[in-house]
Formats: C-alpha cells, structure tokens, sequence
C-alpha cells in the first residue's frame, strides 16, 4: 500500500491531467476557430498526451492496490485575443503541472517510497520535455507567426505531428 498522502497526490492528479486534456482541447477549440488546423492538431495531440498520463497514473493506483477516486473535471474558462494567447496560457499550464509532478515525488521520496520515485522519474523527464516543447512553440510564433506566409509555413509544419503513446511500464 502507498502512502496515503502520496495515494491521495496521485489521485489528485489525475484529475488535473484530464482538466489539462480539457483545456488543450479547448485551445484546439480556439485554433480550429481562427482557420489554424495545425495549431488545433497540435493541441489535440496534446490532449491525447494528458489524457494517457492520467490513465498512466490510474494504472499505477490500481496496480498499487489503492483506489482511485475521480473529481469533476473543471471547465476551462479562459478567452483568448491572438493566437500567442493559449500558447503562452500552455506554457504557463505546463509549469504549473512541472510543480504538481514534483511535489508527488517530494512527497514519495519524503517516505522513501522508491517504488514511486521510480515510477514518477518519466513524469519528472515528460515535464521537462512538455515544457520545452511549449516554449519552443511560443519561440516560431514569435519568428514566424505574425507574417502571413510564416504562419500558414508553421501551421503546416504542426500539423505533421504525430502522437506515439508512452510505453511507461509500471
């Protein structure tokens, strides 16, 4: 059995990473909106992406022996003026989570549950990657974005992105 406080983190989670799904899925809302399929594309893989961290996690719980609790998934409730909008709402959404991931594993390592850190090392490893592909994104849009050949060259450019799950053995 975990810890209860590291159980309860995880299961908290969770949650938070299928609002995340739900709140890429409603930058892809806003970018399929304004006539930018690469940048909807983008932000459904993303999606998809969170909603298998949170069933990476699930499993996790289960496999662990402990239950796992499911909370209403919160609207998202921003409004966006320019397409920089969500990128920069992504970015500071993917910090956030970066601190969520590392107060589970303080929490586990503060109980020397080794079994958890492991697990938690490819979240910690996800994060940084999410977050530098989030801030990358800002980068071309800032170079690319405001020139209209630019911005159809990186909407294309987006729209080749292909989603691979992740093969986390827990």
């Amino acid at each position: 059995m975990l810890n209860s406080r590291v159980r309860d983190l995880i299961n908290t989670q969770i949650n938070k990473e299928f609002y995340s799904a739900y709140l890429y899925l409603d930058f892809a809302n806003y970018f399929y909106d304004e006539g930018l399929d690469g940048f909807a594309h983008w932000y459904d893989i993303q999606a998809q992406e969170e909603r298998d961290h949170a069933m990476l996690m699930r499993t996790y719980l289960q496999n662990n022996g402990e239950r796992v609790v499911f909370e209403a998934v919160d609207k998202p409730d921003k409004s966006y003026s320019s397409p920089e909008d969500p990128l920069h709402e992504g970015l500071k959404h993917e910090q956030y989570v970066t601190s969520l991931i590392n107060t589970i594993y303080k929490a586990a390592q503060d109980v020397n549950d080794f079994r958890t850190m492991q697990c938690f090392d490819w979240f910690v490893k996800e994060q940084g990657e999410e977050e530098k592909n989030a801030d990358d994104l800002i980068k071309k849009y800032k170079l690319f974005g405001h020139d209209p050949k630019g911005l159809y060259a990186l909407n294309q450019e987006l729209l080749g992105r292909v989603y691979t799950a992740p093969s986390l053995v827990l």
